[in-house]
């Protein structure tokens, strides 16, 4: 992408170059003070700004300035325009490239018509007019890969002047800014919220009132291999319909399952080390819920704003497309960790409602 771009006039594909983006939206362009609206969401550690900047001043600025002759103009360059220039085509890369199919991914295709992304890599191709479309959460259309080209076809009657809308999966709005720096209400169904394994920990100690010691013992006799660091909470969305359509609403039914198991473990070495304080399984999962809810409430105060002063920023006129997208992300996450936290609400009421009929 570089090198045809500095290419110019003699590149075949200076039309194309032309119509591309020169600016983003992506978090990778915003500024600190416009990072800093993300709050306490996972995306502001998933930008990778100098980490990029990093790779590209060891890796790609050597290769060029060692070629000057291959990357023409580059001579006329700085190296900060050259790093410019690789944020430009990296982001170029992520928002409009398509993964390319080859055989062994059509045999390896699955009746739904995806195709898993072994390990990761897969080969990147830019395919001009294919790159067109708008995506959502909800689509009209799906681009097929054919052996010499891509091809756009509709899933529904579409209606004069309806946009054609492609899918780019079922991301959450924080990944949708992340990679393509724009954001959807109807994506918002895929929201989800990382909860490190330090504030389950930080939840368990207070709960238990147990030192840090006894944390560290409990983490010494499990497998620190098998041990995660962060848990997904996110709601059962089912998958589309086949004409790109919601099957359904999306619903919150249980916390992160790895989580609630990582905690059962930890319990039960507590347990051996004070045995007093689980005396038995009916204790142990009532220890369980609150530890779950308790930490979702600490996780939820690391956001400086609620979600009703989110809802009610959210009505200004005068918030920037960036700030306004930010509000956006961090208040999804807000509203998934409200539903999870109503999941041990109704809890509580339904175990309360039991043990009055009980006592009558």
């Amino acid at each position: 992408m570089i090198y045809e771009f500095l290419r110019g006039q003699e590149s075949q594909w200076k039309a194309y170059f032309d119509v591309l983006p020169e600016e983003f939206n992506t978090p990778m362009f915003w500024s600190d003070s416009d990072l800093d609206a993300l709050q306490a969401s996972a995306t502001r550690g998933k930008v990778g700004k100098s980490e990029a900047e990093e790779m590209f001043r060891s890796q790609l600025l050597p290769v060029i300035r060692s070629n000057q002759s291959v990357f023409m103009s580059s001579e006329a360059r700085t190296d900060e325009e050259l790093i410019g220039l690789a944020h430009r085509m990296g982001s170029t890369i992520m928002a409009y490239a398509f993964d390319l199919e080859n055989d062994e991914d059509r045999e390896e295709e699955e009746e739904d018509g995806w195709v898993e992304d072994r390990d990761g890599k897969s080969l990147m191709g830019m395919v001009p007019m294919a790159d067109i479309l708008n995506a959502d959460a909800e689509f009209n259309a799906h681009i097929n890969h054919g052996e010499e080209s891509l091809t756009a076809t509709s899933l529904r009657p579409i209606k004069a002047g309806e946009e054609i809308l492609n899918y780019y999966g079922p991301h959450p709005n924080s990944e949708l800014l992340r990679r393509y720096g724009y954001v959807t209400e109807r994506h918002g169904r895929y929201d989800v919220v990382e909860i490190p394994w330090g504030v389950a920990e930080e939840a368990l100690a207070a709960q238990l009132s147990v030192p840090a010691d006894v944390i560290s013992a409990c983490k010494e006799r499990l497998d620190e291999e098998e041990l995660e660091d962060v848990f997904v909470l996110e709601r059962d969305t089912g998958e589309p319909n086949s004409d790109g359509t919601f099957a359904g609403p999306a619903e919150l039914k249980e916390m992160p399952g790895d989580l609630q198991e990582q905690v059962k473990a930890f319990l039960k070495g507590i347990k051996k080390l004070k045995p007093d304080l689980i005396p038995d399984k009916r204790k142990r999962d009532e220890i369980l819920s609150d530890v779950m809810l308790n930490s979702l409430q600490l996780l939820e105060s690391r956001y400086p704003t609620s979600y009703i002063e989110d809802r009610m920023l959210l009505k200004r006129t005068d918030l920037s497309d960036r700030i306004r997208m930010a509000v956006e992300v961090r208040l999804g996450e807000k509203q998934l960790i409200q539903e999870a936290k109503a999941l041990f609400q109704s809890s509580s009421n339904e175990n309360a409602g039991k043990r009055v009929k009980t006592s009558t």
